[in-house]
């Protein structure tokens, strides 16, 4: 690919049906609000760690995962960005099985709101509600295969209704609350982010939003997968046996 079409497919394009503001980008690029910000080096086995207010610590493990039946599921990925990645096939654990069977028992009534977590620090904050909406999904798998790291292995937190900055990667953990913890993605994390409703930001009203955020994807797109693969280059270097020393 040359480099004027490369840069073509970084630009999201109008299409019928998509949400307001929304448009179509047929490529599903690593993305981030920081896109210097590197994946994990290496994942281990898929596992949450749940703590907070009310609770004491424990650890989903990969086992306790797997009573949980798997689900498959296609929808759109919508970035606050304003572009859309259609028909994004998922496979995972509904949340609320997770919640339900394994989270509720030891957690208090009055949990409100939640925090998920990502190996990479990365933090969005829910409304307990939305977490449990039924499309909410634990992903493992995307398009029949396991996640690569670039798009959140071992496990990403997909939320579809919601916009993409709280579809969390390298999902491994949550923090329980009463009341509503700050963000630290400061005022541009909107508490709901309904794609619906186009709720981008908690204070500036989401019109005046969609060109300044349009006109920053490309260049969004071309650092994020540039700092993947060196934190990719990297970590197949840690793993390559060492020549032995001569002598």
């Amino acid at each position: 690919m040359n480099w004027v079409a490369s840069l073509r497919s970084t630009w999201p394009r109008r299409a019928p049906g998509l949400p307001p503001g929304q448009r179509r980008l047929d490529i599903f690029p690593r993305f981030s609000d920081n896109p210097l910000l590197r994946p994990p080096l290496s994942v281990g086995p898929a596992r949450i760690e749940v703590r907070g207010e009310g609770i004491t610590p424990f650890t989903l493990t990969a086992n306790d995962l797997a009573r949980i039946g798997p689900r498959e599921q296609t929808s759109d990925f919508h970035c606050v960005t304003t572009w859309t990645h259609r028909q994004v096939r998922w496979t995972g654990l509904p949340m609320t099985a997770v919640w339900k069977q394994l989270i509720a028992p030891r957690c208090p009534d009055r949990a409100a709101y939640v925090v998920a977590i990502g190996a990479d620090e990365f933090r969005a904050v829910y409304t307990l509600d939305d977490l449990l909406d039924p499309d909410v999904l634990v992903a493992s798998a995307m398009h029949g295969e396991p996640l690569e790291i670039r798009h959140g292995a071992p496990l990403r937190l997909v939320s579809p209704s919601q916009y993409g900055y709280k579809s969390v990667k390298h999902f491994c953990a949550l923090e329980i609350h009463f009341t509503e913890p700050s963000s630290t993605l400061g005022p541009k994390e909107h508490l709901r982010a309904r794609v619906a409703l186009e709720e981008r930001h908690s204070r500036i009203p989401a019109r005046l939003l969609r060109w300044p955020y349009r006109l920053l994807v490309p260049l969004t797109i071309t650092v994020a997968e540039r700092t993947g693969r060196m934190a990719s280059g990297e970590a197949q270097a840690r793993r390559r046996p060492k020549a032995p020393e001569a002598g």
